[in-house]
Formats: C-alpha cells, sequence, structure tokens
C-alpha cells in the first residue's frame, strides 16, 4: 500500500493531516502487515502518538502509552517560556539556579513530557514529576527516570517529599481545564483515548488549576516561577487566582502555537 493511498484512507476517515501522518505510518511500519494494523488503528480513531508509541514534542520523540494523555503542540510555550526565564536568570547575578541544578517539577506530568522537554531545554535540572493517573505515572518514568528525574503518583503535592517545599525553581503545570460540560464536544480520539483525569477542571475548567496555584508558593523558592498552561478565554480567571495567592502575574498567548501561559512568582 502506497502513502497516497493511505493518505486517501485517512482522509476519509477525518484525519486532518492525512497525508503528514500517512508518511510517519509508512517510515515507521516494520512491515507491511504493521503498516496495516498502524492505519486500521488510526482509521479506528486511536490517536496518532497511541498508534506509534510514541510522540514528537519539542524536538524529542518522547514514548506515550495507550490511555495516556498525549502531549500537544501548544503545551510547547509552556516549556519555552520557562526556559526564557532561566536563561535570563542565568545572565543576572543573585540567582540560585545560577550556582545549583535548576529544580523543576512537572506537576500533572502525563507521560512527563514538560518536564522531560524543559530539562533537555536547560541541558540539565533536578526534575520532579507528579500524577494522579497510574497509567500516566508508568508512562512517565520511562521518560523522566532517563534524564535522572523521580516520578510520584498521588493527588497533586500530597506524594511528593517535604524536603522539596521551598527548593523548585520552575513549577509547570498542564494541569486539566476543559470545562466538564466541554468535554462530550471534544475529538473522539481525545475524550474515548484520554484518561477523563488528564481533561476534566471541572465546572468551570479551573478547579484543578486552583488547587495547583493555592500551594505553589509553599514549593517554590522565593525566586522561582509558576507556569500554568490555560485557554485564552480562561486566562483573566486563571491570573486571578495568581494574584489571589500572592503571587505576581503576566499572561503570554502565541498565535504561532494556539497557546496562552500563566507566568506568576511569589511576590517580593
Amino acid at each position: 500500500m502506497t502513502s497516497p493511498d493511505i493518505a486517501a484512507t485517512l482522509r476519509a476517515a477525518g484525519c486532518v493531516f492525512a497525508e503528514e501522518e500517512a508518511h510517519i505510518l509508512v517510515r515507521e511500519a516494520r512491515t507491511s502487515l504493521h503498516l496495516t494494523e498502524m492505519m486500521e488503528q488510526r482509521v479506528a480513531g486511536l490517536p496518532l502518538e497511541h498508534v506509534l508509541g510514541w510522540a514528537e514534542f519539542c524536538g524529542l520523540r518522547l514514548p506515550v502509552d495507550p490511555g495516556v494523555f498525549v502531549p500537544r503542540r501548544r503545551t510547547q510555550l509552556l516549556v519555552e517560556q520557562a526556559a526564557a526565564i532561566a536563561h535570563d536568570s542565568r545572565r543576572g547575578d543573585g540567582e540560585p539556579s545560577a550556582v545549583r541544578p535548576v529544580v523543576v517539577l512537572d506537576m500533572c506530568c502525563g507521560s512527563g513530557a514538560v518536564g522531560v522537554a524543559l530539562s533537555a531545554a536547560l541541558g540539565s535540572a533536578e526534575l520532579y514529576a507528579v500524577d494522579v493517573d497510574p497509567v500516566a505515572v508508568r508512562c512517565a518514568r520511562r521518560n523522566v527516570e532517563a534524564v535522572g528525574g523521580q516520578v510520584f503518583e498521588g493527588d497533586l503535592y500530597a506524594p511528593l517529599p517535604a524536603s522539596l517545599r521551598g527548593r523548585v525553581d520552575f513549577l509547570v503545570a498542564n494541569a486539566p481545564y476543559v470545562p466538564t460540560d466541554s468535554i462530550p464536544l471534544m475529538p473522539p480520539e481525545a475524550r474515548l483515548h484520554e484518561p477523563r483525569v488528564a481533561l476534566d477542571g471541572g465546572d468551570d475548567g479551573l478547579d484543578v488549576q486552583r488547587k495547583v496555584i493555592a500551594a505553589a508558593a509553599q514549593w517554590l523558592t522565593p525566586v522561582g516561577h509558576l507556569l500554568v498552561e490555560t485557554s485564552e478565554s480562561q486566562a483573566p480567571y486563571t491570573a486571578e487566582a495568581f494574584e489571589r495567592c500572592g503571587l505576581t502575574t503576566r499572561t503570554v498567548s502565541s498565535a504561532e502555537h494556539s497557546a496562552t501561559v500563566v507566568v506568576g512568582s511569589p511576590s517580593r
């Protein structure tokens, strides 16, 4: 079966990037039978990343197991903003991160993609990650432990070691922020094949974000930063939650990534 044939089949099944996906499937197939199997899985609605067993994120190829949240391209803005802050601080003086490894905490980590990509962008980091979903934690351990990090299973900050309090330079969170009533409107490959706990942010989509924000200052260094991905429409409310918790706040949006990130740090 040729790439154009596969693209036509994928297009008929509703795949928006059919030609690109067909090229990837042909490239990754070990045999013609494997190619057919992968194409059939994709036509049936399985996310491409679950079909392949990996996702490309920030130039890295990271394993993503079935049932695990697939890292989105828009989330690259979260990594880019944290890396930019870190690099700017290194050009200054007096920053703890300039004289010791940067401590990164990837909250609601899923596959661990954000933390691993940020560690790669920084050159190295003391990386911690946490997720409540045991399937995601198993996947994250493959990715995070490969770069020397640690993954914890549990609800937000609960499983983290007390020794980490006050030591985190960058707390990055792609917490679920889809309003509950909007879940049925999501593409089938997300709502049927990704865990609901990774998508559902409660009535207004901000329930988990608020919990992350509320306790962040306890874990950040005095010059640390909290970065939370959100939507453009939700950003004012996310920023308000930052401000209520005493964090200085700014919002960054990117048309290129179709993404929005709220950045905050403890008020000095």
